[in-house]
């Protein structure tokens, strides 16, 4: 259903209006959500661009479609030592933005630093060989 909100809202306004951001963001949250993550990064790999030459990089929808990329990134069952490294860099210059321009104690600010910490961990798992193997 969000996919149709997306293509009706790409048609109906074109891809630089902010609804149609936000119907592109909602789409990826569900493909996330349901762990449809190359499709989703595929999403925001195209609207990311976008989102941040309209809004900002400092707009709350670009830091969450920057977050939610991230955590794409990361959580694939697929994700290469890269993947997870690039998460967690993106991760950091998110909340870095966010911690400046929306604060510490936001709860946008606090969700992308708990990712930040799942992706860490993450990212340590990966470097770690299991023990068998070492």
């Amino acid at each position: 259903m969000r996919r149709d909100v997306y293509s009706g809202r790409l048609k109906l306004n074109g891809e630089e209006q902010e609804t149609t951001l936000r119907a592109a963001n909602n789409y990826a949250d569900s493909l996330v959500n349901l762990e449809r993550f190359e499709e989703a990064k595929a999403l925001m790999r195209k609207t990311m661009p976008v989102v941040r030459r309209v809004l900002g990089d400092g707009h709350r929808l670009t830091l969450k479609m920057r977050k939610m990329y991230a955590t794409a990134l990361y959580k694939d069952d697929g994700a290469t030592l890269d993947d997870s490294r690039e998460a967690v860099e993106r991760l950091e210059a998110t909340e870095r933005t966010a911690r400046r321009v929306l604060g510490g104690a936001h709860p946008l600010t606090t969700q992308i630093e708990r990712e930040l910490r799942y992706a860490r961990a993450a990212l340590r798992a990966r470097e770690t060989p299991p023990a068998s193997q070492a």
